[in-house]
């Protein structure tokens, strides 16, 4: 049945191969059936909706399906061939699909006698691009020709083929079928492999698949055995996300998430580099180069900003401008990424753009205390509060470190906006309070409890392994801590968009309800560097748990329901999955249980490790810290322990 325009037809039951910007998707039936989302694509384009394989005039009976890897699918299916009685099958067939646009066919033989068998593969496409056929404006299949040893489809959008090796017996191109004919003696086995390119490109080189790599080779250990899938999956998917600027291949980062958002989104690229600094500083390079490219310049109130679109901010909130966020964000992961051991010819590379954007910040907030969102007569948002206090602290040791002006100024209007803000954002009330969401043009204010306000305890890493400073006091911090943790927040899977109780509030809701990964580990690493651990430790056991039945892919959202024995967190329709977010947040809960807070100019790494150890035993090896390989290890009584690290680099106290 067609979906409804403005649905986006169901993702999270299909199985994603990416290895931007190629992608397959594909139902755990294993036959390309070209309903929904299913084929394989490069750079957006689907070369191939069809690929139905039958072997003795039957399709194989579907046995077992499963993701090897981020790129690759594995299919196994039995089929039945001989007289003799009973019901065992004799022939094998498996599929290795990839996102390189490749599928492996094998087929094997227990049969007592040799086997003849015919095979016939069914093909065809539409060449629809992936925003059409999510809205539902898929084309009709195209009419295909004999090319090469296969087939071969053109229409308005280019043209694209299918080459078999070993070439096809017989090619019917009005029919769109390949077929050959196999003797296989017992015990014996053939493969068949398809080629599936656009015209005149050549195999598919993902940047993730590279053997200079651009993200570490991680791994984790532990009591727990969800963490080394978690590690491990989570490194997968971000080397399967990431993509080359066009006009400037040396600079990589990391696209939204697949299949709907499978480009540069400069908020979340900024996040997910952030959060996946343990793992090396070249994303966060390639990403602050490439959104330095598409700052405004000028004159004007929004010289200096970093273009985004707009974002549903829930039921309570007009949308707000992802642009405001990744302004404030860019200083911010260059600062931590010169701690994490960025070079620093490539940091003052980018301190003019930094500076833009700090003076966009002071430009913003004029003679006033606060940054509004959308500029200039949106709401004054908690959290875009929060990101902007952030920017100047770090901005501030950043003009200092390169000897530019302008950081005093910075560090008395965060002290200014701390004072307001612990003021003019606190609702009191009898439980003890609770930060409003926002402050309305007329001065009032938004009370409802959302994950925005977890931003709040996203401080910023300064100096010597030190904290920045927060926009709540220690009091105010607790009672947030509390809010966070309680079930009407803690769904048992993670951390609710929104109370459970509060108007508007739908499981499923992107900001009203919905788990959101992202926010959640954003939660757990800033409730434990508050010395929050009950709450922290809580958050990141069901986040875990939820990986977990996820096949450790999280999504970069999913429902809100109360977690139970009985049932697993229901998936979100629209999710993407992999998300870049969602792969990252997992590099940043567990990095966050040991504590890592690096100071590559200064040459010393500080532990803060979570000493409830809410996982047990937890082992890091092959970080990158100073630009060389780090391990740690946190024994069961929350101990950090140094184990590899770079030479000259002092644990600082």
């Amino acid at each position: 049945m067609p979906h409804r325009s403005g649905d986006l037809p169901p993702a999270h039951g299909t199985m994603i191969g990416v290895a931007l910007p190629g992608l397959v998707i594909s139902t755990e039936q294993g036959q390309l059936t070209g309903l929904g989302l299913e084929g394989f694509y490069r750079a957006g384009r689907r070369l191939l909706s069809r690929c139905r394989l039958r072997v003795a005039g039957r399709e194989p009976l579907p046995a077992q399906a499963r993701m090897t890897g981020a790129h690759r699918a594995h299919f196994v299916g039995t089929l039945r061939t001989s007289t003799a009685p009973g019901p065992d099958p004799d022939v094998m067939v498996e599929r290795t699909r990839d996102a390189d646009g490749t599928e492996r066919i094998t087929l094997r033989s227990w049969a007592a006698r040799p086997l003849r068998l015919p095979v016939e593969v069914a093909l065809g496409t539409d060449l629809s691009d992936l925003a059409s056929i999510a809205v539902g404006g898929a084309g009709p299949d195209l009419s295909a020709s004999v090319h090469d040893s296969g087939l071969r489809w053109s229409g308005a959008a280019g043209s694209a083929s299918v080459t078999a090796v070993p070439p096809p017996a017989d090619a019917l191109a009005s029919a769109g079928l390949l077929r050959w004919e196999f003797l296989l003696p017992p015990g014996g086995s053939t493969i068949l492999e398809l080629r599936v390119r656009p015209d005149g490109a050549g195999p598919l080189r993902a940047v993730g698949r590279t053997v200079a790599g651009p993200v570490a080779s991680a791994h984790a250990t532990g009591d727990d055995p969800a963490v080394p899938a978690l590690l491990r999956t989570g490194i997968e998917d971000l080397r399967a996300l990431l993509l080359r600027d066009p006009a400037h291949p040396a600079d990589i980062h990391l696209a939204a998430g697949v299949p709907w958002r499978c480009g540069l989104a400069p908020a979340e690229a900024l996040a997910a580099a952030r959060m996946a600094l343990p793992l090396g500083t070249r994303i966060a390079a390639g990403t602050l180069r490439a959104l330095a490219r598409t700052q405004r310049r000028g004159p004007g109130p929004r010289s200096g900003m970093i273009p985004g679109p707009r974002r549903d901010a829930g039921p309570h909130l007009p949308p707000g401008c992802t642009g405001t966020e990744a302004t404030l964000l860019f200083p911010v992961l260059l600062a931590e990424a010169r701690r994490w051991g960025l070079d620093e010819s490539e940091v003052k590379d980018l301190m003019p753009a930094a500076e833009r954007c700090l003076t966009w910040l002071r430009t913003t907030a004029g003679d006033g205390t606060y940054v509004p969102d959308p500029h200039p007569d949106g709401p004054v948002r908690c959290e875009t509060q929060a990101h902007a206090h952030r920017a100047a602290l770090l901005g501030a040791e950043l003009l200092d470190a390169f000897g530019r002006p302008g950081g005093e100024g910075l560090r008395q209007w965060a002290r200014r906006l701390r004072t307001a803000f612990r003021r003019d954002f606190w609702i009191d009330d009898p439980a003890g309070g609770r930060p409003a969401a926002a402050r309305v043009p007329d001065g009032s204010l938004v009370p409802h409890l959302s994950a925005a306000a977890a931003h709040l305890l996203d401080t910023g890493l300064l100096g010597g392994g030190t904290p920045a400073p927060g926009l709540l006091d220690s009091a105010q911090t607790g009672r947030l801590a509390r809010l966070l943790g309680n079930p009407a927040m803690d769904s048992g899977w993670g951390l609710r968009g929104l109370a459970e109780k509060e108007a508007g509030y739908n499981p499923f809701g992107h900001r009203a309800g919905a788990v959101r990964v992202h926010e959640t580990a954003i939660a757990v690493a800033g409730l434990a560097a508050a010395g929050h651990e009950k709450e922290a430790g809580s958050l990141l056991r069901g986040v875990v748990a939820a990986a977990g039945t996820f096949g450790h892919r999280l999504p970069e959202m999913y429902a809100g329901e109360r977690r139970t024995d009985a049932i697993a967190p229901l998936p979100h329709p629209a999710a993407c999955r992999p998300a870049a977010t969602a792969a990252a947040a997992g590099v940043l809960l567990l990095t966050t249980l040991a504590g890592i807070r690096p100071d590559a100019p200064a040459r010393t790494v500080t532990l803060r490790p979570v000493r409830a150890a809410p996982l047990g035993e937890l082992g890091l090896t092959g970080l990158r810290v100073a630009g060389a390989p780090f391990s740690v290890r946190v024994s069961r009584l929350g101990l950090a322990m140094v184990e590899e690290a770079a030479d000259g680099l002092q644990l600082g106290a």
